[in-house]
């Protein structure tokens, strides 16, 4: 006698199961190619670096693994630390004067009161666009006593201006072509986070009887708060990644821009002219960490601020 088995239990959890694996190899197929080259691009280098930096070539033995002893180097280079502190007193004189000329050009054209608004901020924003090698090329030829206008300026007047690139002088030159290449970028940052504020509240100030200063001081500026951040965050990042500027005005100025004049520069001077990869690798690191903990910091107060 035949007996009938009961029909096997239906797996219902194995096409749910399928249907999520799929899902979740298809978000790493959009997101592996961005991985993909942030690995190659980013990540690599960082450790290649790291590697470097714990060896040193020496005339016997070749290159050898030494641990810290690089990191304890830099840590006591007179010339590193000179190019800190240059680029520092340059982020702290250049770096607000940059970020309140922006500010001032974004609250002008988003008062509404500019005539003629388009073409200032395209003319602003046209230094941008300007390659940093261009504009500072450019820069020089004005200051050159020589053969450049201020030298121009003094044939014509009988004059003896000071000299742009003097030792004494040659920072604030640099920050001015800073200044004149980003002033128009950090604008736009500005401009574009005053254009997404709510016209509300701009009719309740109204109502209230506030004037254009209060709107400013009470509406704009706290709302752009952030942006505000971020501009100053990404500011302080190029303050200290300072090397096109000096490295092409030195020929022009070569007793006052020295190889170690910024952190930058002696980075490549180390590598490229004298041979050191390992410690240059090693500065390399050091700069980027003091970066990265001044940015933090800065990035910490904004937020608290804006809380």
């Amino acid at each position: 006698m035949t007996t009938l088995q009961p029909p096997a239990a239906v797996d219902r959890t194995a096409r749910p199961s399928l249907k999520r694996d799929r899902r979740s190899w298809t978000g790493w197929g959009f997101v592996g190619p961005f991985v993909a080259v942030f690995a190659l691009v980013f990540l690599a280098p960082i450790g290649y670096s790291i590697y470097l930096s714990l060896f040193r070539d020496r005339l016997i033995g070749g290159n050898t693994f030494v641990g810290l002893d690089n990191y304890q180097q830099a840590l006591q280079d007179d010339q590193f630390w000179a190019g800190v502190t240059r680029v520092g007193l340059f982020l702290l004189v250049q770096v607000p004067i940059m970020l309140g000329i922006a500010l001032l050009v974004a609250l002008a054209l988003d008062s509404g009161r500019l005539y003629g608004k388009n073409f200032f901020r395209i003319s602003i924003f046209l230094p941008y666009a300007v390659p940093a090698v261009v504009a500072t090329l450019m820069w020089a030829f004005m200051y050159g006593t020589r053969f450049g206008l201020v030298g121009d300026i003094n044939d014509a007047f009988g004059v003896s201006l000071p000299d742009p690139l003097s030792p004494d002088l040659v920072l604030a030159s640099i920050g001015n072509i800073v200044t004149w290449e980003f002033v128009g970028y950090n604008m736009l940052i500005f401009y574009s986070a005053l254009r997404v504020i709510p016209h509300s509240l701009y009719e309740a100030a109204e109502i209230d009887g506030a004037g254009q200063l209060r709107v400013i001081t009470a509406i704009k500026l706290p709302a752009i708060r952030g942006a505000l951040v971020i501009a100053t965050i990404f500011s302080i990042i190029g303050s200290f990644q300072l090397f096109n500027e000096p490295s092409i005005l030195k020929p022009l100025a070569p007793n006052a821009i020295t190889t170690d004049y910024t952190p930058n520069y002696f980075t490549y001077t180390l590598s490229f002219d004298g041979q050191q990869h390992n410690y240059s690798a090693t500065v390399a690191i050091v700069m980027g960490l003091i970066t990265m903990v001044i940015a933090y910091v800065v990035q910490l107060r904004g937020m608290r601020k804006g809380a």
